[in-house]
This record gives C-alpha cells, sequence and structure tokens, in this order.
C-alpha cells in the first residue's frame, strides 16, 4: 500500500507539470498521512521536488542558463489556499502591478485574507498574509478585489485619466461587468472611478 501511495504522489505531481506548488494536503485523498509524507519525503531527497518553505513544496522548472526558477507567486497562493483553507486577495503594489498600473515588482507581497496574519519567505520574496475585513474579502479572487485594492494603493489623488485607460485596455466587458456589480463593496471615490471606466469603456 505505502509503495502504492508513493507511486501515486509522484503520479499527480508529474500530472500537473514543472512549476506545480503543492502541500501534504493536496495528496490526503492518497493514503495516510504517514505515507504522503513517506512519498514526499522521498522525492525531496532524490532530488525530484523542492521544499520551498515549511510544508510547501514545488516541482521545480528549470532554464537552460538560469537553472533551478524560482515557483510563481500565483503557484505559492493557490497551495496556500488549498493548505490553510482561507482565501487570498492581493492588495497594494502587487495588486497594481497585476494591472498593469505599476512597473514595480515588490520584493514583499502582501495579500489580504480571511485567516490568520502570518509571512512567509520564499527565498527572496516575502509574501505576507494580513488579515482583513469580512468587506474586504468580500471580492477576493475576483478581478473588482484586484482593482480595489490597487486603486487603494494608489490613492485618491494618484489615479488620472491616464490610469483610468489603463484599466479600461486591461479589463474586457465581462470583468466590467463583474466590476460594476461589486462596487458596492468599494469606496465612494473608487466607486466613482468604477463608473468612469465603465462609461469610458462604451464610447
Amino acid at each position: 500500500m505505502s509503495h502504492t501511495v508513493v507511486s501515486m504522489v509522484l503520479s499527480r505531481i508529474a500530472g500537473h507539470g514543472r512549476g506545480w506548488v503543492f502541500t501534504p494536503t493536496h495528496f490526503k485523498d492518497l493514503g495516510s498521512r504517514t505515507a504522503v509524507a513517506t512519498a514526499i519525503k522521498r522525492y525531496k531527497q532524490d532530488g525530484t521536488i523542492r521544499q520551498i518553505a515549511r510544508g510547501l513544496y514545488d516541482y521545480p522548472r528549470t532554464d537552460p542558463q538560469l537553472g533551478l526558477l524560482a515557483p510563481t507567486v500565483d503557484m505559492i497562493i493557490a497551495a496556500l489556499e488549498v493548505r490553510d483553507a482561507v482565501r487570498l486577495q492581493p492588495s497594494g503594489a502587487y495588486a497594481a502591478n497585476l494591472l498593469g498600473l505599476s512597473n514595480q515588482i515588490p520584493m514583499k507581497i502582501v495579500f489580504l485574507t480571511d485567516g490568520p496574519a502570518r509571512k512567509l519567505q520564499v527565498g527572496k520574496l516575502l509574501i505576507s498574509l494580513k488579515r482583513t475585513t469580512p468587506r474586504n474579502m468580500a471580492t477576493a479572487g475576483k478581478i473588482s478585489g484586484t482593482v480595489i485594492q490597487a486603486l487603494r494603493w494608489l490613492g485618491q489623488h494618484n489615479v488620472d485619466d491616464h490610469a483610468i485607460a489603463m484599466l479600461r485596455e486591461r479589463l474586457n466587458s465581462d470583468e466590467r461587468a463583474k466590476l460594476l456589480k461589486d462596487i458596492h463593496y468599494a469606496p465612494v471615490w473608487i466607486s466613482q472611478i468604477i463608473n468612469a471606466i465603465s462609461h469610458e469603456s462604451e464610447d
């Protein structure tokens, strides 16, 4: 049975492809915690997988010139959401970067969460999980949540016509519709910007 679990764990890892980030939780349906831990330990020791933080592993991507590549933030966050059974919402400079509103790629990335606050160091990257209000988490995982948090970071007086035009171009019609649907979760000044994005997109 243990040998079967070891094989199934590898099969699942390979099935997700290079770059996948996972935790032991991702294999809980395959066997006991001990059997899963044994499999992960084996593949870590033989170099098939890499431990990137406590309880967090990846099936590393490689580059001919750069060697082992760091896991993507999206993959790390997806794994944390499964492991901790929480929702995470990008905020600050990272949210703005995702939308093309900032060229800054911060070395400290902040996510809002409905779970406990914590920090996770992955290589040079620091991911900070900041507990927030249910209102802020109402749009977690949605484009509206990312837009609202990005605009919060920019600040009311720094959102100009250029930023509005960039958002209008960035968001497709479905995303703009979702943004309008969640407008009541945004502060008044951000609601006005959301309306401006929608109205300009119809010209």
